[in-house]
C-alpha cells in the first residue's frame, strides 16, 4: 500500500524539527488511509511519531543539525527517513557513567531498534548520513 502522490518532507534549506517530522508522518498516514480506505493501528502511529521524534532530536544532538528529512508509506510500514551532517553512527551508550550514576538521555537510539521494523543507514555523497527506520502501522 503506497501514499499517493509520493514523500513528505523537506531538504534542509528550512529548519527541520521533530514536531515537522511527526506532522509528516500524521500527513502520510491520513493520506495512505484517505485513499485507500485502510485503517491504521493507534499503536502502530504512536510509533512511529515518537520513532520521527527520537531521529530528529538525535540528528540535531548528535548529529551537526538535520540535512533533511522524508516520510512515506511502503506497504504496511511508515518510512522515516532523517538526515543528518554526522558520518559517526549511531550507538547505544552505557547507562551509567563511569562513576556508577545514571546518564541523562541516551534512550533515543535504543527506542528506535526497539519500535523499528526495519533501520538502515547510508552514508551521503556530500556527507553526513541518512538513517531511515520503517515502522509498521497499517
Amino acid at each position: 500500500m503506497d501514499a499517493p502522490d509520493g514523500p513528505f518532507g523537506c531538504t534542509g534549506q528550512e529548519r527541520c524539527r521533530p514536531a515537522d517530522v511527526r506532522s509528516a508522518v500524521r500527513r502520510a498516514v491520513t493520506r495512505c488511509c484517505g485513499a485507500t480506505g485502510c485503517p491504521y493501528d493507534e499503536d502502530g502511529l504512536s510509533d512511529a511519531l515518537l520513532v520521527a521524534s527520537e531521529l530528529t532530536s538525535n540528528a540535531i544532538l548528535h548529529g551537526g543539525g538535520v540535512t533533511g528529512f522524508d516520510v512515506d508509506v511502503d506497504g504496511r510500514a511508515v518510512l522515516v527517513s532523517v538526515s543528518d551532517r554526522s558520518d559517526r553512527l549511531p550507538a547505544t551508550a552505557d547507562p551509567l557513567d563511569d562513576e556508577g550514576r545514571r546518564r541523562v538521555g541516551g534512550r533515543g537510539w535504543p527506542i528506535v531498534r526497539r519500535l523499528a521494523r526495519d533501520i538502515r543507514v547510508s552514508d551521503l555523497p556530500s556527507g553526513g548520513k541518512r538513517i531511515t527506520a520503517a515502522v509498521p502501522v497499517f
